[in-house]
């Protein structure tokens, strides 16, 4: 959008949250969540964009251990898509707002930048490993570009803000166990200090632990987490507060399918974790046949591939093993004031470092020692520090006032190394173990990333209406060398945009109904890395981006206006959207995406999007409440894109991938004083995995159920807790893209759902 075009919406204005801010501290949660109050809050006085918010009891009512993005899959245009029933599976984990996929939305925890959420996070680390559910206080959702104070500068379609629960006022203890399908094991445990002396610190500890088989295949899934938090006053009006948070997460993989292998061998088609010298003769009639492209060291296998895979199968029909294996260490430190402060701000330091690798059992490139399969890896070391700060105090007839900033210092390393095994009839390495002594290093670089960002927010009200006016700015400065020599490009990129401007109004029509509207200029910065980003393709490749300077930063407009409505059991919203989305950058891969190819990167043009979303709530007599959400969504990409010495790709006017055009999502409540429940239910409409729009999954009905019952006894609060997730056993394909999206044809990027799980969890709090 024109700068210009901007003078014509300074009467329209931004909307900068008020909810988003420190002045809205969370409340603290009782020892064993409160299932009361678990109605969804549509947020709405004086709001003037599209915004939402959960608190922990919609989590809690979840399976425990369930990811807090799980949580908010009830909201409208919120697609979320996990292949087990948690939601936490890290490699299947998908959330799209709007058709902006993960990578496009600002992720915070306590302010603390998360990243841009991929599965191969080079800045940041996913919620599930940065705080246990059950201490995740409030989330908050904004479907358009977001908050301006967010820490983030991806955010083109949308901020999820979560904030962690404060320590409780009194000593407690919160103890959980949960036993389920697939011999899942769950517990977890808080201990909170209360409040020390008069109107002192107060404090709170827990460890968590998961262990969970795989619902298909050999395998488990399995986390170790602590997170710790203190609070303490300065004065009335300002608090000191620190954060610790630690994860080693572990999971063995699923194995990606494609619609060819689902028609020939099942949804079921996992891994042979359990089989390995199956894996082995697979590998060697893979080198047999030509298709891996590795020595032949074993002829006698033949060419043609084992039982059940048979004269049309490929080498990638099933693999050995894969995992992806996580170890994080979050903290922050500072000051911010309590809510309704005169004036109010906060100011933290963070610190996070992440030792990570995903592994696969390769048969493309064998071991030294004859094995036709090494482990490959992928491997991450992030070490992020920063600093986030804001300041703010009404003005009189100048608003309401802020300014804030960000800095952060990202040191990231990333090799891709290969390990030997050492026998044809046993492995010798474990997929749960972080591997050593690799015989071959293919890459391996150094990565520096330093963000600046500012904002500036007003906040005006004039009677019945609100204007808010606001911009961000940012300059983030990319840079890459090589610690090992390889075909990764190095040198430097950088974006810089110093003036996005944010504008929004709200018009309150009564005390039960108000009208809003705004508009959200965003900008989304590169990352450094050699599997995303500018210097994922080859030198040659960066060389030419760098002094065409063809390769522009993505850039979200977005329109949207609204209504809200609370009349006595009635809570709802109205919203209609338009987002004009350019200078999209798309990585052109040759191979299999599992292979790991260097990308071309490109600007292929623009995304139009336009969609309606409604939400509504009913609390209904004797403890019964409805909830229910819809969302249509038309996303198409604008032209067709250019191939170098080739017939251009005709994909103008297709749909975007991964883009439902309907989503809708109901449940019903019941919380009483001793029992309470809910079931749910998630509609889903037809989606696309390539570009062109030949290849698709059908739409699909996902329903969830909770059941339980509550008592407190001298203090002391106990509940037994049911969950079904998937209830009707639905066969479904849940995420699609985890290898990529391709122009046309069929690709292994498809994982299934899980079938119908069953938990039971017992809770106990004083």
């Amino acid at each position: 959008m024109h700068r210009s075009a901007f003078c014509l919406l300074a009467g329209v204005a931004l909307s900068w949250p008020l909810a988003a801010s420190a002045r809205d501290l969370p409340a603290a949660p009782a020892p064993v969540a409160d299932t009361a109050d678990s109605d969804i809050i549509v947020v709405g006085k004086g709001q003037t964009r599209q915004v939402q918010q959960l608190d922990q009891a919609d989590i809690a009512i979840l399976t425990p251990g369930t990811s807090a993005l799980k949580a908010i899959a009830k909201l409208p245009s919120v697609n979320f898509q996990s292949a087990d029933a948690f939601g936490a599976y890290e490699w299947s984990e998908r959330v799209s707002i709007r058709s902006f996929n993960q990578n496009q939305i600002g992720f915070t925890l306590d302010g603390i930048p998360l990243g841009d959420g991929s599965y191969g996070n080079t800045n940041g680390l996913h919620i599930s490993r940065a705080i246990s559910s059950e201490n995740v206080g409030q989330t908050i959702v904004s479907q358009g570009a977001g908050a301006i104070g967010t820490q983030a500068t991806n955010n083109l379609g949308g901020t999820i803000e979560f904030r962690s629960s404060d320590p409780t006022a009194k000593f407690g203890v919160q103890a959980n166990g949960t036993y389920g399908s697939n011999d899942t094991y769950r517990t977890f445990l808080r201990l909170d200090t209360g409040v020390l002396g008069d109107n002192g610190p107060a404090a709170y500890v827990s460890y968590g632990y998961l262990t969970t088989g795989k619902w298909k295949g050999f395998g488990k899934q399995k986390q170790n987490q602590v997170n710790a938090k203190f609070t303490a006053p300065l004065s009335p009006a300002v608090r000191l507060v620190g954060t610790f948070n630690f994860s080693d997460r572990r999971e063995q993989d699923y194995q990606d399918l494609s619609l060819d292998q689902i028609r020939r061998l099942g949804l079921n088609l996992d891994n042979v974790s359990n089989n390995f010298p199956l894996a082995v003769q697979i590998a060697d009639v893979g080198a047999n046949r030509g298709d891996t492209g590795a020595p032949k060291f074993n002829p006698a296998a033949g060419t043609v591939y084992p039982a059940p895979y048979g004269a049309t199968g490929t080498v990638d029909d099933s693999y050995f093993d894969a995992s992806g294996l996580r170890q994080d260490y979050l903290a922050s430190f500072g000051v911010e004031t309590r809510k309704g402060s005169s004036i109010h701000g906060e100011l933290k330091a963070y610190y996070h470092s992440n030792h990570g690798q995903g592994t696969w059992f390769t048969p493309y490139v064998p071991s030294p020692s004859g094995v036709p399969i090494s482990v490959r890896t992928t491997e991450y070391d992030i070490r992020r520090k920063g600093v986030f700060g804001s300041i703010g105090t009404d003005l009189g007839m100048f608003g309401d006032v802020t300014v804030g900033g960000w800095y952060e210092r990202n040191d990231f390393r990333q090799a891709r190394r290969f390990y030997a095994l050492d026998s044809r009839t046993v492995p010798t390495r474990s997929a749960l173990q972080l591997q050593n002594l690799p015989f071959f290093t293919q890459r391996y670089g150094a990565y520096t990333t330093d963000t600046l960002q500012y904002y500036v927010q007003d906040k005006l009200t004039f009677g019945a209406l609100t204007v808010d006016l606001g911009w961000k700015g940012f300059q983030v400065k990319n840079k890459a060398s090589q610690i090992v020599v390889s075909d990764t490009a190095v040198g430097a990129i950088d974006a810089t945009d110093w003036f996005q401007p944010h504008a929004g109004v709200a018009y309150k029509l009564n005390n039960s109904a108000e009208l809003f509207a705004d508009f959200t200029e965003s900008k989304r910065a590169f990352v450094s890395a050699w599997t995303n980003g500018p210097f994922s393709t080859g030198q040659n490749g960066f060389n030419a981006l760098i002094s065409t300077n063809k390769l522009k930063p993505e850039q979200s407009d977005t329109f949207e206006g609204g209504a809200r409505f609370k009349s006595g059991r009635f809570n709802g919203s109205l919203v209609g959207y338009y987002v004009d989305f350019s200078n999209r950058i798309l990585g052109t891969t040759v191979g299999a995406g599992i292979v790991g190819n260097l990308a071309t990167l490109a600007n292929v043009g623009s995304v139009r999007t336009y969609g309606l979303e409604a939400a509504g709530e009913v609390k209904l007599p004797y403890g019964f409440g409805i909830f229910a959400s819809y969302a249509y969504n038309d996303s198409t990409y604008r032209d067709d894109v250019a191939v170098a010495g080739g017939t251009p790709r005709l994909i103008k006017g297709k749909t975007t991938v991964d883009s439902p055009k309907h989503l809708a999502k109901a449940e019903v409540t019941y919380n009483g004083s001793v029992f309470f429940g809910r079931i749910g239910g998630n509609y889903m409409s037809r989606r696309y995995f390539t570009y062109t729009n030949d290849q698709s999954v059908p739409g699909r009905v996902i329903v969830d159920a909770t059941i339980g019952a509550h008592v407190t006894i001298a203090d002391r609060k106990f509940e037994i807790q049911g969950n079904a997730t998937n209830l009707f056993d639905k066969k479904y394909i849940a995420t699609i893209g985890s290898n990529g999206f391709g122009y046309a044809g069929d690709n292994q990027t498809l994982l299934a759902g899980a079938p119908a799980q069953f938990f039971v969890t017992l809770k106990a709090g004083f």
